[in-house]
């Protein structure tokens, strides 16, 4: 079996000491907002343009920018995690993956106001490091374990 890879963007939103999570509905999980980057984007900006999106919210990403430029490259904001993530597994075969960067951001307000098509507000619900510890049951693994590291990270700036 072929195994199909996309690029795709997440952010861990912060707002004094919690991240927003929703039940994904293809994917049957609790995540934060990201998606797939489109053709003529970077990651960052992806980033970005999902938690618009998805959020309705703006949002600074907590990302080093390297100091390398040059006439024919230069340093963009770097993820904080970078997953290989699998999607889709049958038969113990990957048919999906997504290649995540996975960035931390900062936003200055809890209103949720996603564009037309996202999900709805109700379905949003934000979870400090306790309340994320909490219900790991819930959650899976690694957005418990990036959630905290989000809150932690963004918290100290």
């Amino acid at each position: 079996m072929e195994t199909t890879r996309h690029f795709v963007a997440t952010v861990y939103v912060v707002n004094d000491g919690a991240v927003p999570l929703h039940r994904h509905d293809k994917l049957d999980m609790w995540l934060p907002p990201g998606g797939h980057i489109e053709r003529d984007e970077l990651p960052h900006e992806a980033a970005t343009r999902e938690v618009r999106e998805e959020l309705g919210l703006d949002v600074t990403l907590h990302a080093p920018v390297g100091n390398l430029e040059s006439d024919t490259a230069r340093s963009i904001p770097q993820p904080q995690q970078f997953l290989l993530e699998d999607i889709n597994v049958a038969d113990g075969e990957v048919g999906h993956q997504h290649v995540d960067f996975i960035y931390y951001g900062k936003a200055d307000s809890r209103a949720i106001d996603p564009e037309p098509g996202e999900a709805a507000t109700s379905e949003w619900e934000w979870y400090t490091s306790a309340e994320l510890r909490a219900n790991a049951d819930r959650f899976p693994e690694d957005v418990v374990e990036v959630g905290q590291r989000a809150i932690d990270a963004v918290d100290v700036e």
